[in-house]
């Protein structure tokens, strides 16, 4: 766990280069503006974005973890302390006969409700006006890029942040759990926004399991029946159980519609202080 912000950063670095690569070599489509004058307003979001996790929450969700782990607080530490009979450390845990099972049990079950957690959040930042005011900010970008990975208002980022902290709180997710789920979620955000394509039989075979770029380009239609389907970050079965799941969209992907219609793909639109007062703008 000390060094879970290295893992994370590292990770993040590694996909975010792997992806800028990819599109560079093999891009899908063409943006509207220049790559700097959308870059310098989409990296600044996460840079003000992290900053404003650190300010609210300097613990970090993993602290939040152990804090409930040392106080016996939420669902999961208390299902630990009744097997085991105590409420032990995690290495204690493991030296127990449940141990490795339980800890493993836990961990798989907590990344997969953070995962269909961060899906119903998604849906309501689309279906709530309050919360599409701030989300909207990241589908008006004119082109989805990496970089649009990690276009967030910095007000979303602290709205997830709380119900992330909330859920870590009341289930009593581990630390080990939480960091790969946000490995994994920042890395997802970075794959299924890339500015790349696969072929079509391919896309349809991923599909199955994950949100591809093609499925989540669809999300980014500026058609608000496409717009407001294909929620999932990382897996496409919450769209398929939850019966948001959108496979193609009414044009094809090289000519779909992108961005919002009363955010015109200008200059001026793309700036750091443009981008942070969107929400507060009036909004179809």
């Amino acid at each position: 766990m000390d060094n879970a912000s290295a893992i994370r950063l590292s990770v993040f670095l590694g996909v975010f280069v792997f992806m800028a690569v990819l599109e560079a070599l093999f891009p899908a489509r063409n943006a509207v503006l220049n790559r700097k004058t959308r870059w310098v307003g989409n990296l600044s979001m996460v840079v003000l974005g992290a900053l404003v996790s650190r300010v609210l929450l300097p613990a970090t969700l993993v602290g939040v973890s152990i804090w409930a782990q040392q106080e016996g607080v939420g669902l999961f530490n208390l299902v630990t302390a009744k097997t085991v009979g105590t409420l032990p450390s995690t290495e204690q845990i493991n030296n127990t006969q449940y141990g490795n099972a339980l800890v493993v049990g836990i961990v798989v079950i907590s990344v997969l409700l953070l995962d269909m957690l961060i899906y119903w959040q998604h849906r309501l930042f689309h279906t709530m006006p309050f919360l599409w005011r701030f989300h909207k900010m990241h589908h008006a970008d004119s082109h989805v890029d990496t970089t649009t990975g990690l276009r967030f208002h910095p007000v979303e980022i602290a709205i997830s942040l709380g119900v992330k902290a909330l859920a870590v709180a009341i289930l009593g997710i581990p630390a080990i759990a939480i960091v790969i789920f946000e490995v994994a979620l920042n890395g997802f955000a970075l794959f299924n926004h890339a500015n790349i394509r696969l072929p079509q039989k391919w896309d349809d075979r991923v599909g199955l399991v994950l949100i591809t770029q093609r499925l989540h380009r669809i999300h980014h239609s500026q058609a608000k029946t496409e717009s407001n389907s294909n929620y999932g970050f990382s897996v496409s079965w919450w769209d398929r159980l939850f019966k948001s799941f959108t496979p193609r969209a009414k044009q094809n992907d090289e000519t779909l519609s992108i961005g919002q219609r009363d955010v015109p793909a200008i200059k001026e639109n793309a700036s750091i202080r443009a981008l942070l007062l969107q929400p507060f703008k009036e909004t179809e």
